[in-house]
């Protein structure tokens, strides 16, 4: 049943992003026609050519106006992203102005800067009031400092503390993700009360899959599932059928520590409390998805020694400036492993098949030392990795690189054997294999949990530092080997 309807979640996930690619070819079908049109109207000479132009210009724009009404604003930022900036600014003024905060908070950091910079002060307001405090809390960082002081003076006295306080947490902590809109209830009151009093409500929040129970305190003294509440006889008290300890948040917990939970246990929705068991929020499964997706998107890009996620249409100083940085380090690592040969040009120029082979052991040593680093990156982000088991965990990938050192080496030693009918040659190719897949090991572990250590991402220019140890310490550790034993 769960691989059934996990096939089905996976073919909604095609069926939707079919259905948006093809929005998006049509949003664009109807862009280049309006490039088209106006274009030959401007090449007429013709009486009345401003009323022509005119004309055409509204039609299209009436169309494009259409279409975007259709629209989820999820989709229109995908949209949005893909568009060059030229037209993503076109279409951006095109979308009504009661949904730009939504569609703000949908794109990218990097898209969202280029559509706040075509904005204006009074825009940017009125599309943050729109927004929930938590929501507003999310974009603040992007908008101006005069925008978010005008925000505050514009909202409520108790939406203004929620803003306040939603700000205060740092972005990878549960304060951050919470959620203030939740429906409470009292544990003296029956079902059918309860009922009567969720009828007033025109919409219920997203993801309300409980309501949470306080006392006049507002401490939290458990959830009233609906699933309970709608198969229990109306007449039985609240505090009869009540979830009375359910998990809770804390907003200073790591938002990495409530995806876990939400994981392992299945939740839909989480209450978060402070150090007096008061309820102050909640933690809804959508926002704690948006959470690991932007830390996947991290992780990657960290490996790669990007330093954020970058608009695939801007500027080439704008993406010059996001990949400098490890391609410096790049550079030097790549000159230490020019040095390292130059060290041994001699060995070289008197048996050429080094540097026919010295290749390889250095790519096997990167491509292993990339899945160990990958491992360990991944079990300490499940939280699968404690200090006190770095020896158990570096003893146990020493072990699988000198099992692949020597079952990989062994075969290369004997192609090189075969290729230059030097026994010698295949025993130092096996040897340096080994030795290289150990090193690459050994960094592999260590390297992440160093800087885990120190207080830093153990994901950051991962790869990037893997590969320059494996590629120079192979070089080393082959050519220093053959220039022992083979010359």
């Amino acid at each position: 049943m769960t691989l059934f309807l996990q096939a089905m979640s996976d073919i909604e996930e095609l069926r939707q992003s079919d259905d948006v690619q093809q929005e998006l070819r049509e949003v664009q079908e109807l862009l280049a026609r309006h490039r088209v049109v106006e274009g030959l109207v401007h090449r007429q000479e013709m009486p009345r050519h401003e009323l022509v132009e005119n004309l055409v210009h509204k039609q299209h724009i009436a169309e494009l106006h259409h279409k975007l009404d259709e629209l989820r604003p999820a989709d229109i930022a995908y949209i949005l992203e893909a568009l060059p900036l030229v037209e993503r600014l076109f279409l951006w003024d095109l979308v009504k102005a009661d949904r730009d905060g939504e569609i703000l908070l949908e794109v990218s950091d990097a898209v969202r800067e280029t559509l706040i910079e075509a904005m204006d002060s009074h825009e940017l307001v009125a599309a943050a009031e729109k927004l929930d405090a938590d929501e507003i809390a999310d974009l603040a960082p992007d908008l101006p400092n005069e925008v978010m002081q005008d925000v505050f003076r514009a909202l409520p006295i108790d939406e203004r503390e929620q803003l306040r306080s939603a700000m205060s947490y740092d972005e990878d902590a549960v304060g951050a993700l919470m959620d203030f809109d939740v429906i409470t209830v009292r544990e003296d009151v029956t079902l059918e009360v309860v009922l009567r009093y969720l009828r007033r409500f025109e919409d219920l929040p997203d993801h309300t899959d409980q309501l949470f129970v306080v006392d006049r305190e507002e401490c939290l003294k458990g959830t009233l599932p609906f699933n309970r509440m709608l198969i229990t006889d109306p007449d039985e008290m609240v505090a009869n059928i009540m979830q009375a300890e359910p998990l809770t948040l804390e907003p200073s917990d790591k938002a990495e520590a409530a995806a876990q939970a939400f994981e392992r246990y299945d939740l839909v929705s989480a209450p978060v409390v402070d150090s007096q068991n008061r309820l102050i929020g909640r933690v809804t499964v959508n926002a704690v998805v948006d959470y690991i997706r932007e830390e996947s998107e991290t992780e990657h890009l960290s490996r790669a020694g990007l330093r954020e996620g970058e608009d695939i249409f801007a500027s080439v100083w704008d993406s010059v400036k996001n990949r400098w940085s490890w391609l410096a380090v790049n550079l030097v690592t790549a000159f230490i492993a020019s040095r390292v040969i130059g060290a041994f040009e001699g060995s070289i120029e008197k048996l050429v098949a080094l540097a026919a082979l010295m290749p390889i052991v250095a790519g096997i040593g990167g491509n292993s030392g990339n899945q160990t680093i990958t491992m360990i990156v991944r079990a300490m982000a499940l939280g699968h990795v404690q200090p006190e088991s770095a020896r158990v965990l570096l003893r146990k990938e020493i072990g699988v690189a000198m099992v692949n050192g020597l079952i990989w080496g062994s075969l290369l030693g004997c192609v090189a054997w075969w290729l230059y009918d030097s026994v010698q040659l295949g025993l130092v190719m096996t040897a340096a294999m080994m030795l290289n897949l150990i090193v690459a090991a050994t960094v592999g572990v260590a390297v992440p949990l160093l800087r885990q250590r120190l207080g830093q991402d153990p994901a950051i220019g991962s790869s990037v530092m893997i590969t320059a140890v494996t590629d120079s310490g192979g070089f080393f550790i082959f050519l220093g080997l053959a220039t022992l034993f083979l010359l």
